[in-house]
């Protein structure tokens, strides 16, 4: 199977390039590509840059032009979820785009027509991140993620993001992704390390704790691949 792995900086795929060892760059539409072997699969890896536009960009070239079968996503958010804290993970169960709003029109935040609020990601692949939680002795929370373009450093924002959408962390994205997977009926699995609490702080959280979250993340990736038949 060919299984695309996507982060969205640098600092989200360096440690799945550390782990697979040999690979092949190509280069695409502004980007890098990385192919590899690993397990017996098939890998293209690539980071996205942030935000949903070059996130949506990223994953069609891994469908359309690498081939993939199945994605994975590997990177850090931010925590709404007060049980959440900084290096704990979550698998979204569903996502939904925080920002987009045609309320004007009496449509409810995050939808538009022939779309809808929330993609949910595949329940097989949930399943067996749990068993993979489980056999690593890691703790790791199902629930919903909301994706913007904007860095949310904002307690105000952070709460009117998790009444409206019943969120438990926020990033910039993966609703973006998962919309493309949906469209072309692809398995997918988004993972996030929390980095910061979308607070006052955030930015000075993320700074700190964006290296070893993302390593903790890419750890988790890399076992799922192991366990995908």
């Amino acid at each position: 199977m060919k299984i695309a792995i996507m982060g969205a900086m640098p600092e989200e795929t360096a440690p799945l390039l550390e782990r697979v060892g040999e690979y092949t760059v190509h280069e695409f539409a502004g980007n890098k590509y990385y192919e590899a072997t690993y397990k017996g699969h098939d890998l293209i890896i690539a980071y996205s840059k942030i935000g949903k536009v070059f996130s949506t960009l990223t994953a069609t070239t891994m469908f359309q032009k690498f081939g993939a079968e199945l994605l994975l996503f590997s990177g850090v958010a931010g925590a709404i979820n007060p049980k959440l804290k900084i290096g704990d993970l979550i698998a979204a169960t569903k996502l939904a785009q925080h920002d987009l709003d045609i309320t004007a029109f009496d449509h409810p935040h995050g939808f538009v027509p022939e779309g809808k609020i929330f993609i949910e990601a595949d329940a097989s692949l949930v399943a067996k991140a749990m068993d993979v939680a489980k056999e690593m002795g890691l703790t790791l929370m199902e629930g919903t993620i909301a994706t913007g373009d904007q860095f949310i450093a904002d307690p105000v924002k952070n709460k009117w993001i998790g009444d409206t959408f019943n969120a438990d962390a926020l990033e910039m994205e993966g609703a973006s992704v998962a919309c493309v997977c949906d469209a072309m009926n692809i398995p997918f699995f988004i993972l996030r390390a929390i980095s910061d609490a979308a607070d006052m702080d955030a930015s000075f959280s993320f700074d700190k704790f964006l290296k070893s979250s993302a390593v903790q993340s890419a750890n988790f990736i890399i076992k799922m691949v192991e366990h995908i038949e």
